[in-house]
C-alpha cells in the first residue's frame, strides 16, 4: 500500500542551513522508489496556522518510506533542516 510522506515547513530559522539541507537531499533519494508530487508550491491554508511551505512524496510502502528517512544519510541531511526550520513531518498510508 503506498504510503505518503508529508514535510510542513512551519517557521524558518537560519535560511542558509535550510540551503544546505536542500543541497544534501537529492543525493539520498537517488535509487530509492520515491515520487515527488508537490514541494513549496502555492498552497492554501484551510485551518489552523499559516505555514510556509509543504512537501508530499510518495512511496510504495510505509517501511520504504520510514527506511529513506532513517537512512543515515538522510539523517544527516536532516541535521541542517533541524537548524534551518521548524517543521512537522510525518508518513501516512494511502487507502
Amino acid at each position: 500500500m503506498s504510503a505518503f510522506m508529508v514535510f510542513i515547513r512551519e517557521k524558518t530559522l537560519d535560511q542558509p542551513e535550510l540551503e544546505a539541507y536542500w543541497a544534501k537531499v537529492p543525493a539520498t533519494l537517488e535509487g530509492r522508489p520515491i515520487k515527488i508530487l508537490a514541494a513549496y508550491g502555492k498552497h492554501v491554508t484551510l485551518e489552523g496556522p499559516e505555514v510556509e511551505g509543504v512537501v508530499v512524496a510518495e512511496f510504495p510502502t510505509l517501511e520504504e518510506a520510514r527506511a529513506w528517512y532513517d537512512s543515515p544519510a538522510y539523517q544527516e541531511a536532516a541535521q541542517h533542516r533541524f537548524r534551518g526550520a521548524i517543521y512537522r513531518g510525518l508518513i501516512v498510508e494511502g487507502v
